[in-house]
């Protein structure tokens, strides 16, 4: 198997109605089965998910959280819009968002994006990966599957990498479970976050400052079978336990 990495290059800088899935397909040719994953930011950019430091007002709460993290509390308001669960306050704000997905900020950015304006993820980046992989159909005809992908930190290791919070098309997990290794002893826990993986590398080939590829094609790809529950229950989330309690957020 010989998997090819395509960048999809020169696409324009997106402003608000654009459309990211016309603009791809006027720069690659799209095939069934292709893998695209698409940064987050500029889709929510696309979408109208940004606010002007000009029209937020803090409330109490974004002004305690950012006075201890050394933050603008307008952006700690934003960051609060869009948190459904607050894991840890300070050294910085870590936050369940509506979708499920934990991140340090609530996946809130004030980078690559105009000067003056704050973006957020797409509030249900599912959904928004299967309608840009319906666009895709409607536009070549193809089935292609779609990951939408963020920059994040990870416990225990230094420094951020690419992980998916929507997709379509395909599972986030592949389920080795059950399966047998090359000694014949059969599989017991491994399941396998294939889009995570994906968002990863795609996320290397996009850089984090002024690269301007927001998109990355994966072609010639296997199938896999498996599930889509890639997050923890709370109840099954040790590390959010622990976090909740050391802060007194319980």
């Amino acid at each position: 198997m010989s998997i090819e990495v395509i960048p999809v290059r020169d696409l324009p800088i997106f402003q608000k109605g654009d459309s990211f899935a016309a603009e791809i397909c006027k720069k690659a040719e799209l095939q069934d089965g292709d893998v695209i994953c698409l940064a987050s930011a500029v889709y929510s950019k696309t979408k109208g998910y940004f606010r002007s430091y000009d029209s937020i007002t803090p409330g109490k709460k974004a002004i305690e959280i950012a006075e201890k993290c050394g933050e603008d509390p307008r952006f700690i308001q934003v960051v609060l819009d869009d948190t459904v669960d607050i894991i840890q306050e300070y050294p910085f704000v870590l936050s369940q968002v509506k979708c499920g997905h934990v991140g340090v900020r609530a996946g809130v950015d004030n980078s690559n994006i105009e000067i003056g304006y704050i973006v957020s993820l797409p509030p249900d980046p599912m959904k928004a990966a299967e309608e840009v992989r319906e666009e895709f159909k409607a536009i070549t005809g193809k089935d292609i599957r779609v990951i939408i992908t963020d920059t994040c930190g990870r416990s225990f290791r230094r420094g951020q990498t690419g992980v998916a919070i929507g997709w379509a098309g395909m599972k986030a997990i592949c389920d080795f479970r059950g399966k047998k290794d090359l000694f014949g002893r059969v599989l017991e826990i491994t399941e396998e976050a294939v889009v995570d993986e994906f968002s990863a590398f795609a996320n290397f080939i996009m850089g984090e400052s002024n690269e301007g590829i927001p998109a990355v094609i994966f072609r010639n790809c296997p199938h896999w079978e498996g599930h889509d529950n890639l997050y923890f229950t709370p109840k099954e989330d040790i590390t959010r336990k622990a976090l909740k309690k050391l802060n007194n957020l319980e």
